[in-house]
């Protein structure tokens, strides 16, 4: 008997309905079961991860398929870009909690401003259940940077200061020896010694930006005698000590260094130190991670150049972090922990070579023999070079800040941009040093204001 009169199926037809309805509970009950821990769905996960484009990145993409093999429900697409880009593109997505990416590499500087506004995850809690992590492995000056209120909110893929490497081969053709401690001058003096029509002298970073050009520039003004803003939040960019210390540096670029120096940036002097275009190169220690050829062989490695202080050396971290607005937490978690761990530091050593260890991160790295016969010339200079980076006490006098070569608050990304703009027209011969500080010191006041009240 029919119910459709009643407005309703006959039994046929609701039991095709009950089957049909169970089946679809199963299929989705299977779903859920294979989604898996850290949020969403399929039974394989991919993790977008944004990275800073230089060679420590490079090669671990190179070796994504060895965490693929321990790891087959997740897979990882690293999107590698320009440093400045890079920070374009993770401040405004994880502004805007639109969940773009599942991790990002990020310095010193985000880190403590963007746990504070609780824009990045906590991972401390995640490593509390990670037996084998070793956080108190992690150099502690590293540690301590990447840390707000006492927990980790970033893991360090690799640490650095800066320091001077210079071509010994090309020094000693000139009769010139370089001290383990330089100051500026001596550095200037043996640019132009050696500086020709076929090699320069030195390569410093012309490329525009808070993070290229002005990170070496900023620890030439520190050790000048020069500093941001006085304890009362007053710009300080209209002071003898900025006009010597930016004079200084530009004239030596215009004088000795690399041509083009206003598209260099920390790539292109790596990669004109490498071809044996520069005689010397003053950046991040990492840099020495990456020599071939002839620049590996005879490579000699200096500290920072000072002038007044004593110490001049950056402090950095390029680490990840984890955004709060990820749906993957677990699984990004579960990336960046084998990224940042002892055994990855093993398997690059042992699969690219020892030399292409990411450094200043691990204390037990400093202890492997392989290690120390790869890096014998460079890892004495970058662990002592990181132990006196004090991000508290980087100037002369008292400052209100913290940062080296940046000043930690959330108006100098834009702040050190537009500065470092004014100073790239300076080395393309668009103003003088004078007309350049006039205008950066007006920046700087706009911002200082804000904290004065």
């Amino acid at each position: 008997m029919s119910d459709s009169k009643f407005g309703f199926p006959d039994r046929q037809h609701r039991w095709r309905l009950v089957a049909m309805t169970a089946i679809g509970l199963v299929v989705a009950l299977v779903g859920a079961a294979c989604s898996g821990a850290g949020g969403g769905g399929g039974s394989s996960k991919t993790l977008t991860v944004a990275a800073v484009d230089n060679p420590q990145m490079a090669d671990l993409k190179k070796l994504l398929s060895d965490f693929h093999s321990a790891h087959s429900d997740i897979d990882v697409k690293i999107v590698t870009l320009p440093e400045d880009q890079l920070r374009q593109q993770v401040t405004q997505d994880v502004a805007a909690n639109s969940g773009r990416y599942d991790l990002f590499t990020i310095g010193t500087y985000e880190v403590p401003l963007w746990a504070k506004k609780g824009w990045i995850e906590n991972l401390s809690p995640y490593i509390s259940k990670s037996s084998d992590y070793d956080v108190n492995d992690l150099i502690p000056g590293i540690k301590t940077a990447l840390s707000y209120q006492n927990n980790l909110y970033a893991v360090p893929f690799y640490g650095e200061s800066s320091m001077l490497m210079y071509r010994k081969d090309m020094l000693a053709a000139k009769g010139i020896t370089m001290p383990d401690h330089p100051t500026w001058d001596q550095v200037a003096a043996a640019a132009k010694a050696v500086h020709s029509s076929s090699t320069s002298g030195i390569c410093l970073r012309g490329l525009p930006g808070w993070g290229e050009q002005l990170a070496p520039l900023d620890t030439v003004v520190n050790t000048f005698g020069g500093r941001w803003f006085d304890q009362q939040w007053n710009a300080q960019l209209n002071t003898q000590q900025w006009k010597d210390a930016v004079t200084f540096y530009i004239n030596l670029i215009k004088q000795a260094g690399e041509p083009g120096a206003g598209n260099a940036g920390f790539v292109e002097c790596l990669n004109a130190y490498n071809n044996g275009k520069v005689a010397m190169w003053y950046d991040a220690t990492v840099g020495a991670s990456n020599f071939t050829g002839d620049a590996a062989k005879n490579s000699g490695y200096a500290y920072a150049p000072t002038k007044v202080k004593d110490w001049s050396g950056w402090l950095w971290a390029w680490s990840l972090g984890m955004p709060s607005s990820s749906k993957k937490k677990d699984a990004a978690w579960t990336f960046a922990d084998w990224a940042t761990s002892k055994a990855y530091i093993k398997l690059v050593g042992t699969k690219l070579g020892w030399a292409h260890v990411p450094p200043g991160t691990r204390t037990s790295t400093y202890a492997l023999s392989e290690y120390q016969q790869a890096a014998s010339g460079f890892a004495q200079v970058t662990m002592e070079s990181i132990a006196h980076a004090d991000v508290t006490h980087a100037t002369v006098d008292p400052v209100p800040y913290v940062g080296i070569q940046y000043v930690d608050i959330d108006e100098f990304q834009q702040l050190g941009d537009q500065v470092s703009q004014e100073f790239a027209k300076v080395i393309a011969g668009g103003q003088t040093v004078d007309q350049a500080l006039v205008k950066a010191q007006a920046l700087a006041d706009a911002v200082g204001k804000k904290y004065k009240t």
